[in-house]
Order: structure tokens, then sequence, then C-alpha cells
């Protein structure tokens, strides 16, 4: 299915990136970052324009932020319900940690450094109710670093694209997993010490 979806960048190129950026951000198995650096290695070719490259996908990405931030608001006692049950519970509770302990700033280091947990802070920042404005300023901030990283990346290494999207997954996977279990275990700390028996996401 990758490879499909690569050999779909040179004819289809920002449009389809922004798709996949919006995708993504909904927690949906899209290979994103892997279609931004593409689309930069086209970019440095000459085969795709650069600047539409980068602002088609930094808009579908602030929209499925969007999309997935109101998801959570509106329906966030059932999809908590949901989304704690089965594969997800996991990083569904690592991205209510890091929602909950960080607030703004744990949106804006998921949309780019711990990016695998971005789509669940998106859901966990509307049902813990992280005020709209602070979700989006945070959320723009961090998904121009994640686009600007990646195309930009693409552009730069467009020799070695395959081994760079490799390298880069394997860190941020990494990272997250580090970073999360550490924010969970001070969430949970400081929830113990108040006397709360959790979060105020949505049981």
């Amino acid at each position: 299915m990758t490879e499909d979806l690569l050999a779909l960048v040179p004819q289809y190129g920002p449009p389809l990136v922004a798709l996949a950026t919006f995708l993504s951000c909904l927690a949906l198995p899209v290979p994103s970052s892997l279609l931004m650096l593409t689309a930069g290695a086209f970019a440095a070719a000459g085969d795709l324009a650069l600047a539409d490259t980068a602002l088609l996908a930094l808009t579908g990405a602030i929209l499925g932020d969007q999309t997935g931030y109101l998801i959570g608001t509106t329906g966030s006692a059932a999809l908590w319900r949901r989304l704690s049950d089965g594969s997800s519970a996991a990083v569904t509770l690592r991205a209510a940690a890091l929602a909950e302990r960080w607030g703004g700033t744990g949106v804006f280091l998921s949309r780019w450094l711990f990016s695998p947990l971005g789509p669940y802070v998106n859901f966990a920042a509307g049902a813990a109710g992280i005020g709209w404005l602070r979700f989006t300023l945070w959320g723009v901030a961090g998904e121009t670093v994640w686009v600007t990283l990646y195309v930009g990346l693409g552009y730069g290494f467009a020799a070695n694209i395959e081994a760079l999207g490799s390298l880069l997954g394997n860190l941020s996977g990494t990272l997250a997993a580090a970073a999360v279990t550490i924010g969970l275990g001070l969430w949970l700390r400081a929830s113990l010490r108040s006397g709360r028996p959790g979060s105020r996401v949505p049981r």
C-alpha cells in the first residue's frame, strides 16, 4: 500500500500530501511523514512546487487536528470508552497523560517530536477541555515544525529518502515511548498527591 501511495506523489502531488496529513491526524494508518519526504524529494527534482507542497501539507494537518479536537469535544465520553479498549488502550492513556500534564506544550511536541501520539492527543485535548485557542496556536506551531522538517529533509536528502524515512520513524517512536512513560508517571504521582483518582478525561 505504501509503495502504491508513493507512486501517486508525482501525479497528484500536494493535494495527495494534504489528504494524507489530514487522515493521519485522525489516527488513520497513512504514511504521511514518508509522503512528505517523498514530495520534498520530487520538489528538489523540480517535479513539484516546494511552496505548494508545504502549504497544502500544513493545511491538511491543521484541518485534521481541528477535526480530531472537535470529535474529542463533542463525543468525548463515548469516544474515550472506545479508544480505551483493545489495542489502542496504551497509546490512548499515554496521550491523555501528555495532554493532561503538559497542556499546550504537550500538543506542540506531539505534532512532530512524539508524532505517533499526535492524533490521540487531538482527541484527548478536546475531551479534557483544553481551550480551543490554546490548542490551535500550539497545534499550528507544532504542525509547522513537522511539515518543515519532513518536506525540508526530503528536499535536502532526496537521494537517501528511504533510509531517512526509516531512521526518522524509529527515532520518533522511541522518543514518544520514553516521553510519555515519564509523563504518565508524573501525572499519576500528581493525581495521587491531590487525591484524585485520575484525569479529567471522560471515562
